[in-house]
């Protein structure tokens, strides 16, 4: 049975296990708000970019042309481009995304040749690295803040493979903030960017477009692309806070659980230890 200081000592490391798992919760969802209203106001621009590129696409009937919307014939190389956080203590929330890039793997590796994986984050690193089967192509560091610049480094990158033939399609994985409670994997197909052909804009006349077509997808469709990366960027970062600040909410009750069992403990062996004393007292009188 542990001893009284054992049991003091104990008390102590899990106050201040709590200490830092309530700090962590509150930097957590001090940095959620700012993450939320971030991709609240993102959304709607990537939404409205990609109907955008539909309504030009099906409008124009074949007519519009960009590297970038161009589907192969055949797909034999897949590049997946899968968002994690650099930082753990935040639940399953890196774990549920690098397994559904898994899923999504092991269900085109029939009809794909091969399948390179561009990283962001350090623990989706990790996870593929233990991985050897995977060939990890890129990697690029997760971002403490999102900024715009780190989504057009990396659209450079996967659009640059694209162009090149080193990859036929590429997939985004990435986590999609739901709610405070809810992070979802969600699985995007970000290259060729050939936007769905929607039915409602299939007998909408030919936009008039100046200068012409080709100029304003030039333009159009890398930026869309950038968007789209911004947004997984965005919804990671949410995510990711939101998930550490369950996680340490959690923790934080565990410990209370854990003081008070601990506690309860202490004031036994403390009771024992006195009622051995007096035991003792009232022999050692008797005795004499």
């Amino acid at each position: 049975m542990p001893s009284l200081k054992d049991i003091r000592r104990r008390i102590g490391t899990v106050k201040k296990t709590q200490q830092i798992t309530r700090a962590m919760r509150m930097v957590s969802a001090a940095k959620l708000r700012r993450a939320e209203e971030a991709i609240e106001a993102a959304r709607p621009y990537a939404e409205r970019m990609r109907a955008t590129l539909i309504e030009i696409a099906v409008s124009q009937r074949g007519l519009a042309s960009h590297p970038l919307l161009a589907a192969r014939e055949s797909v034999r190389k897949v590049d997946f481009l899968i968002v994690t956080s650099d930082r753990g203590l935040c639940g399953a929330f890196n774990s549920s995304v690098a397994k559904r890039a898994e899923a999504e793997i092991a269900a085109r590796a029939a009809a794909a040749e091969s399948t390179g994986l561009l990283i962001v984050g350090r623990k989706g690193t990790e996870f593929f690295n233990r991985r050897r089967s995977r060939q990890v192509v890129r990697t690029h560091p997760g971002v403490a803040r999102v900024d715009y610049s780190h989504a057009v480094a990396v659209a450079g990158i996967v659009s640059e493979r694209f162009l090149k033939g080193e990859a036929d399609e590429v997939v985004l994985v990435h986590n999609e903030f739901v709610n405070t409670m809810t992070q979802r994997p969600r699985v995007v197909r970000l290259l060729p960017f050939a936007p769905d052909h929607a039915s409602e804009a299939a007998d909408q006349a030919p936009f008039s477009v100046e200068p012409d077509v080709d100029s304003l997808l030039a333009v159009l469709v890398p930026k869309a692309l950038e968007v789209e990366i911004y947004r997984a960027l965005l919804e990671n970062q949410a995510g990711e806070h939101a998930a550490r600040m369950t996680a340490m909410e959690s923790a934080t009750r565990n410990t209370d659980e854990m003081i008070g069992r601990l506690t309860l403990q202490y004031n036994r062996a403390r009771q024992a230890a006195i009622t051995k004393e007096l035991v003792e007292i009232v022999s050692g009188a008797e005795a004499l």
